[in-house]
Order: structure tokens, then sequence, then C-alpha cells
């Protein structure tokens, strides 16, 4: 299977789990058929599972690899470029969050964020729509920046592919309550089912983008690997402290969002290291 995998174009690999990891969002977005309303403390635990699944990716499948592959090139210093890549990513997230008018899942219209001009001009499902979207695409980025390594001679590429699937699978997975937990509030603000399905289904389109822009990137400048890995890393679990923890205790339902994450994190530690 390795051996298949291997043939086939890196950025063509990225597009693919980009499209697997995209498809798990309109599978979850889906749910709006057949469910009315979200089970608030049910969602609250799997947004808790979906954070604990990006907090065990961002070290095993991004951080780890970026220590390894920056030893070649910086010795003793290897920590210097993934410190660096890793506060990029921070920051470039913080910055997206100020600018892109965006409402977190539990908050008023009135208490929507980013640019205060086009939050009054957008509809409370465009603002929904745009939350889910801001945080979607470094997950995609740090897919195709996993697959865009497979093009490094450094170290085991056929445990490197391995890793790489297994980011794309915990993705894809924490990437189905993604997908219901904004085509059913949609929903429930007394829109059709279909306008639901849409905005939750297309929130993680910029996935397949962001996978294929990084493995691209990072091909045509490998040199920039243990950045690239870092600033995925970074863009990840800004996203989970900024929105995914905080949304997920906000109502009242703290213990089991907590258990939620400490499951989530170990589903994904062990797909890592299982599969590496």
């Amino acid at each position: 299977m390795t051996d298949y995998l291997l043939a086939l174009n890196p950025v063509w690999l990225a597009f693919i789990a980009g499209l697997f990891t995209w498809g798990c969002t309109i599978l979850g977005a889906a749910f709006v058929f057949f469910f009315k309303q979200v089970n608030r403390k049910l969602l609250d635990t799997l947004m808790g599972a979906a954070a604990g699944v990006m907090i065990a990716a961002s070290f095993w499948s991004l951080l780890k690899p970026a220590l390894e592959y920056a030893e070649s090139d910086y010795g003793s210093l290897a920590w210097l470029p993934v410190v660096i890549g890793f506060l990029a990513g921070g920051y470039f997230l913080r910055i997206i969050d100020k600018l892109v008018p965006h409402l977190h899942l539990n908050k008023p219209i009135e208490e929507a964020e980013g640019s205060a001009r086009l939050n009054k001009k957008l509809s409370k499902s465009t603002l929904l729509f745009l939350a889910i979207t801001i945080h979607n695409f470094p997950e995609g980025l740090a897919v195709g920046v996993t697959f865009g390594a497979l093009a490094s001679q450094v170290g085991n590429i056929d445990l490197s592919i391995l890793g790489a699937v297994s980011l794309a699978l915990g993705i894809g997975l924490q990437n189905i309550p993604e997908g219901a937990a904004l085509s059913l509030p949609i929903r429930a603000e007394g829109n059709s089912r279909w306008k639901g399905f849409y905005y939750g289904s297309m929130s993680a389109i910029v996935e397949p983008i962001g996978a294929v822009i990084g493995a691209a990137f990072v091909m045509s400048m490998t040199s920039i690997l243990p950045y690239a890995l870092a600033f995925a890393a970074g863009a990840m679990l800004f996203v989970v402290v900024e929105e995914l923890i905080p949304e997920s205790q906000s109502s009242g339902h703290s213990d089991s969002a907590t258990m939620g994450l400490m499951l989530g994190f170990a589903l994904m530690m062990v797909l890592d290291v299982a599969l590496s």
C-alpha cells in the first residue's frame, strides 16, 4: 500500500487527503437532514475531542518531525526554526482572526468578531460559516505540509507517509462533528435544511485548497520544511485555544468537554504512533 502511495505525486496525495477531510465535513453537515437540533452536551464533548485531536496532531505529526528535519541543518539549534515557524503560525491566525468577520457558535450576533464594518453587513449564517472556515484552512495546510514532506529524503519515507495518512484521518474524524456544529445551528435559526447543509459542507472547501498550497510550497522549497511544519502546528494550536476549548467549555458541560479532549488526544496519539 505504501509503495502505491509513494508512486503518486505528493501534491496529488495532499489533494486527495484534503478531499477526504472535506468529505468528512460534508458527512457531518448531512446530519441536518436527520436531526432538528444538536444536543449541546454531545456537541461540547465532540468539540473537546476535536481539540484533543488537533493538540496531539500538532505535536506528533508536526512539531516532532519538524525538530527531526531541522537537526540535519541546524544541529543543536534545531529548535530555532521550529520556534520561529510555530510563533509565525499563531500570529498569522491571530491576524486572520482580527480581520475576517466571524461569529462563534454560542455567541449572539452582537458579539461578532473581526472587521466591525463588515460584521454589520453579513448575516449570522455567514458569520458562523466564516468562523468555521477560518480554522479549517490551517487543518488543510497541515495535511498538505506533511504530504509535501514526502519529497524530502530525510528519514524513513515509509514512516512519513503513514504519519501523513494518520494526520488526515484524525482531522477527518474531528471534521464530522464540526460539520454538524455549523449546519444544525443554521437550521435552528429558521433556515432550510439545504441551506444548513450547504454552509456546513462548504466551510471545509478550503481544506483541499490549503493542502495543495502547503504541499506545493514545501516541495518547491524543501529547506523551509521545519518552518512549515511548525507554522501549521502554531496555526492549529491557536485555533484550539482561541475557539475550540472556550466554546466547548461555555455551556455548562466542562467535564464532558474535558474528557472529550482527553479521549481525542489519546485517539490521535494512538493513530500517529501505530501508523508510524
